[in-house]
């Protein structure tokens, strides 16, 4: 399973790929839009694990991308924000497929991240 994690906290983004690893997953980390544009563009990604409230505001742009150029890539977006708690990011992003606090254990991540990395989720 290939996963991208797109994440401006590096240390973050490094427990949650240390937790994906053990459970076997290949894991590309990016900090920006350009770098996951990028990863989307040269790797098949399975999931992304994108978090809703990016630095340069550009997740949304970035599960676009993903929908455009990998349309069975799910995304389980995290966030610290109350933003979109209603549910109606499904409404809004068609490959969205999760939505969890960023305080989720990285274990429960890792669950949910396999549950729809598999080839027939």
């Amino acid at each position: 399973m290939n996963v991208l994690i797109v994440e401006t906290n590096a240390a973050l983004a490094g427990v949650w790929a240390r937790s994906l690893e053990r459970a076997g997953a290949d894991v590309r980390l990016a900090d920006s839009e350009a770098a996951a544009i990028r990863a989307l563009d040269t790797h098949g990604i399975d999931v992304i694990v994108l978090n809703l409230m990016l630095r340069d505001g550009s997740a949304i742009a970035v599960a676009d991308f993903a929908a455009f150029r990998h349309p069975d890539a799910k995304v389980v977006f995290v966030t610290s924000s109350t933003f979109f708690s209603d549910g109606s990011i499904f409404n809004h992003i068609p490959n969205a497929c999760a939505y969890l606090k960023e305080q989720t254990p990285p274990e429960d991540l890792t669950a949910i991240v396999e549950h729809y990395g598999r080839a027939d989720a």
